[in-house]
């Protein structure tokens, strides 16, 4: 049931809705922490809009907060491979240029 402020929900669905048990949200009821109603046998707690849209702003946070973290990592892994890569570029290099330059052998003592 949806009203323009907010929205009336079934326990099972507040329960995930909130991740919190089912026992502990019928505690709630009992103890009038939660606004609550009864119809036909069945409790529906009733979340305000804004509660809605905040938890919404929180997991895209939250979302964003887990993706930057990935993309932290995998450029840390990408850099560390640029590293290695460049190593192996200028040991290849090297050995290309070692192989051009003429080398004077050492002049040879002279025994008489």
């Amino acid at each position: 049931m949806q009203t323009t402020e907010g929205v009336w929900l079934p326990i099972t669905d507040y329960s995930s809705y909130k991740k919190v048990s089912i026992s502990t949200i019928r505690r709630h009821i009992k103890s009038n922490i939660l606004k609550y109603k009864e119809q036909e046998g069945k409790y529906f707690i009733y979340v305000a809009q804004s509660e809605r849209i905040k938890l919404k702003e929180e997991e895209e946070i939250l979302k964003l907060r887990l993706e930057n973290e990935l993309l932290k990592n995998l450029n840390s892994q990408l850099s560390e491979e640029n590293i290695g890569l460049k190593m192996l570029v200028e040991v290849y290099e090297n050995k290309h240029i070692g192989q051009l330059e003429i080398i004077e052998p050492p002049e040879l003592p002279i025994e008489l």
